[in-house]
């Protein structure tokens, strides 16, 4: 059987590993946690624990220096049920909830490893992201070529958000020069099933961060692009999949099926071919984009 803290640990990472854009549950743990620690307050209130939850966010932004990945809105049903399916809280009344054993036997330990735990998840889910708020580290790198490539190589390949927002920012900046418009208006968490990309001149893009490298998986793809769009843009040509890899073989029985494709390679030349300016935009996008699904509300 685990004892207190590798329990408790356990549950601190799990959250991590079910958080999509916004790490919410570790830190309302961290703050009250934090509050027990400093006069044993173990009974809380629902008004309590958002207050324990909105001081935790703040307390974060200066430890990680950015605000991104943490903060989202609060919801009662956070202490109510989330909570205590971690074995954080227990319910005790209507919206009175008491910190359980486990957490407050290892809360000192507790308090002491979480925001590094916090810290490491973020930077694994996006990377060197927020250092692109500062307007002269986005231009140090679109000064060298060699480093912005580097960074958009590692970058984009880090999870399906990442491949998501990169793939966006260079196609858009590209297209711009042709006085084209590529429009993102969905969110990396909401998976739909729908178009990713739209454009003003009537095409329209889905991306899949996955291989295509065999017909059977061609063939899977292309049933799902049938029923995502009609039959009458797909035979005009006018659906492009955006695809981490594609073999030659694949790639060339989807143009015969009138879809067009564009693999993380072909995506990532089209970086190359960008100016100063084109590069410094992509990097501007960049975190726009990832600020407009990641940036604390708090």
């Amino acid at each position: 059987m685990k004892n207190n803290l590798a329990y408790c640990q356990e549950q601190i990472e799990k959250m991590l590993l079910r958080s999509k854009t916004k790490v919410i549950f570790p830190i309302i743990s961290f703050g009250l946690l934090k509050k027990y620690t400093e006069n044993k307050q173990e009974y809380f209130s629902d008004n309590e624990i958002k207050i324990q939850y909105e001081n935790s966010v703040r307390y974060f932004k200066k430890y990680l220096g950015h605000s991104l990945h943490i903060g989202g809105k609060y919801y009662d049903a956070y202490p109510s049920r989330n909570l205590p399916k971690y074995g954080v809280l227990k319910v005790v009344d209507n919206k009175k909830y008491f910190l359980t054993e486990p957490f407050k036997k290892s809360s000192s330990h507790l308090i002491a490893i979480i925001p590094q735990l916090i810290k490491d998840y973020i930077t694994h889910k996006i990377g060197a992201i927020p250092n692109l708020e500062n307007l002269n580290e986005r231009l140090d790198l679109a000064k060298d070529k060699n480093k912005f490539l580097e960074l958009l190589s590692q970058q984009i390949i880090i999870n399906p958000a990442n491949f998501e927002i990169f793939s966006f920012a260079i196609l858009k900046t590209h297209l711009e020069k042709f006085a084209c418009k590529l429009y993102r208006d969905t969110r990396t968490s909401a998976h739909d099933k729908g178009v990713d990309l739209s454009t003003n001149f009537g095409v329209v893009y889905q991306i899949k961060k996955l291989k295509l490298l065999n017909k059977t998986s061609a063939d899977n793809v292309f049933n799902e692009l049938k029923t995502n769009f009609s039959e009458e843009r797909i035979k005009d040509g006018n659906v492009v999949l955006i695809i981490d890899d594609i073999s030659k073989d694949v790639k060339s029985f989807l143009i015969n099926m009138k879809i067009q494709s564009l693999s993380r390679d072909e995506i990532l030349n089209l970086a190359s071919l960008l100016d100063l300016e084109e590069r410094l935009k992509v990097l501007r996008v960049v975190f726009d984009e990832f600020s407009r699904e990641y940036k604390s509300d708090i």
